[in-house]
């Protein structure tokens, strides 16, 4: 919302001041981590599982694609990786015959085996659908990964990783975890010693 008395311009400038300031504060030891992760599950023919709710299932597919194709490319091997938001069919079918909570955990049920690796980002860290996914991959030997937003919420008790945008706004927070998902593709395009 535009405050009284600011021009667009100052709320652009601001937005994007803000914008820095958050992806400046990244916790770069965490996200090292989960490139460490990721490295490992690619020697090890891992599968890695992805998925989100709203503008967090559109970066998901997005990661799912970096991954499995430039990620990949760049490493002579691929990527074993499946945005679980790409299945509209049978994301409706679980929601309507179960329920919405469902969506994802019944999924990872056909797909996932001990200790492959499942990543969310959620900007409240509190959505049922994923604690529900979650907490049914930690009970199988998953490693879990959420990225999330300030306000934290119950994934950070669950996963095995966190990584903490420190903001609230949807956007902002958004647009760091997309900028986390690129720093994990383009850790594998870039730098050689990942």
């Amino acid at each position: 919302m535009k405050k009284e008395n600011t021009s667009t311009g100052d709320w652009i400038t601001e937005y994007l001041e803000r914008q820095q300031q958050t992806l400046a504060a990244l916790p770069t030891e965490q996200i090292s981590e989960v490139i460490e992760l990721l490295r490992v599950a690619h020697q090890e023919n891992r599968q890695v599982f992805i998925f989100g709710n709203g503008g967090s299932a559109c970066n998901a597919s997005h990661f799912a694609t970096d991954l499995g194709k430039g990620s990949s490319d760049a490493l002579g091997k691929r990527f074993r990786v499946l945005s679980l938001n790409d299945n509209t069919g049978w994301m409706t079918a679980i929601g309507n015959d179960y329920d919405y909570k469902d969506i994802f955990r019944r999924q990872l049920e056909n797909y996932a085996n001990p200790g492959d690796v499942v990543i969310t980002a959620s900007v409240s860290g509190s959505s049922p659908n994923l604690l529900e996914a979650f907490t049914w991959a930690k009970g199988k030997g998953l490693k879990t990964v959420a990225l999330i937003g300030a306000k934290r919420g119950s994934l950070i008790d669950i996963a095995d990783h966190t990584i903490v945008v420190e903001d609230t706004h949807y956007g902002r927070v958004e647009d760091a975890h997309m900028t986390i998902y690129h720093l994990l593709c383009y850790a594998f395009m870039d730098f050689s010693q990942a």
